[in-house]
């Protein structure tokens, strides 16, 4: 008869697959470069840049039925859709036994949303001639979750390494042109915030894996 695994040897199941660790940290430092490279260039700057120009003129102002999706995507990153979100991907965690990647949902979209918050005061970016923009923290925090549902995917599939970056790095592009698509479409943002916040994602979701991780790590050696 075959024996189920205990419950609690789920929770020695990684957020980061350790092999992962050094490609993505590499990914998170050339990210966070490109953040402050972007942070620089507009630096309270109140008007697009030259790569801005084109991309906003095609997509600003989308009609109906594509207005409809975009709203439904932007709603996905406002507090209560993100909230509804993230308790969805986290509650699934659990129920899969996968505590450790419920946690970085929940931690990781925190994150996101205080880093971006705290960049826009400082960068002081503004569009519309008030509102500051720049990163954007529906795309970062939008292009978490699928970085996280991703992660879950692959551990459910034990996928391989080349299985797992190609979920991963689908994933999480996907995710960052649809809530880049929708905040530039909706007028919320220049296409430049929008891949601010896909590069802000990159940098705090391995950050806070590793942390989640070793925060396991030390509670089990503690029992």
């Amino acid at each position: 008869m075959k024996t189920l695994k205990p419950v609690e040897s789920y929770a020695t199941r990684p957020a980061l697959p350790p092999w992962l660790r050094l490609p993505s940290g590499i990914v998170a430092v050339l990210a966070a470069v490109l953040v402050a490279v972007l942070a620089l260039i507009h630096i309270d700057d109140a008007n697009p840049g030259g790569f801005d120009g084109p991309l906003q003129e095609s997509l600003w102002n989308v009609q109906p039925p594509l207005r409809y999706l975009a709203l439904a995507i932007d709603f996905c990153g406002e507090p209560v859709g993100a909230a509804l979100v993230i308790t969805a991907l986290a509650v699934a965690c659990l129920l899969l036994r996968r505590p450790r990647l419920a946690v970085l949902a929940v931690a990781g979209v925190a994150l996101v949303g205080a880093v971006s918050s705290a960049l826009k005061h400082v960068v002081g970016r503004t569009i519309h001639g008030e509102y500051l923009s720049f990163p954007s923290g529906h795309t970062a925090s939008l292009t978490t979750v699928a970085l996280v549902l991703a992660l879950l995917v692959a551990d459910l599939r034990r996928a391989g390494r080349l299985e797992t970056v190609l979920l991963t790095v689908i994933a999480a592009v996907l995710a960052g042109i649809a809530a880049g698509w929708s905040q530039v479409a909706l007028g919320a943002h220049y296409p430049t915030d929008t891949f601010g916040g896909f590069c802000t994602a990159l940098v705090i979701v391995p950050v806070t894996a590793l942390l989640v991780d070793q925060g396991f790590s030390r509670w089990a050696a503690r029992r």
